[in-house]
């Protein structure tokens, strides 16, 4: 599954790379979230129970940031158990750009599964991916006091 997303952060993009790579801003806007800490130089490890309907498993998993380009770009890939759900993946290319005295996020992520995870089917998991991301840019505009706008992918910001 490939989703993605834009959105223009009434902040700095120093201030949102920033607390992007926060572990307390990251537990406050990763809804179901219960640990994340560095545990690396480029890795953290979290602890995350997911919402998929019927289903609220927990996951256990690392992090793993890699082509950082330091208040710019980086990618961030992903794997957690989920117990007898099998195994979640997924990775991100997240951009920031100054948009004015505000910022452009722009990110594509691309994640998957195996065992029961994906007998439950693309668009619940879609779904609840979805719903995640949404929740987590709102928290994150919340936690940095800012406000976050989400961008229509085929819309250009104005600026």
């Amino acid at each position: 599954m490939e989703f993605g997303g834009r959105y223009i952060i009434a902040a700095s993009r120093q201030q949102v790379w920033l607390a992007l790579n926060d572990p307390n801003v990251l537990k406050a806007t990763i809804p179901g979230c219960s640990m994340i800490a560095w545990s690396g130089e480029r890795t953290l490890d979290l602890e995350i129970k997911v919402n998929l309907g019927v289903m609220h498993p927990t996951f256990k998993g690392e992090l793993e940031l890699s082509n950082i380009d330091a208040a710019r770009s980086y990618t961030l890939a992903g794997r957690g158990k989920g117990g007898l759900l099998g195994l979640a993946e997924g990775s991100a290319d997240i951009s920031l750009a100054d948009e004015g005295e505000n910022t452009l996020l722009e990110f594509v992520a691309n994640g998957g599964g195996s065992g029961q995870l994906m007998k439950l089917g693309r668009a619940v998991i879609g779904n609840s991916a979805q719903k995640i991301i949404d929740g987590f840019f709102e928290r994150f505009g919340d936690a940095i006091g800012a406000v976050v706008t989400p961008l229509d992918p085929g819309v250009e910001p104005v600026g």
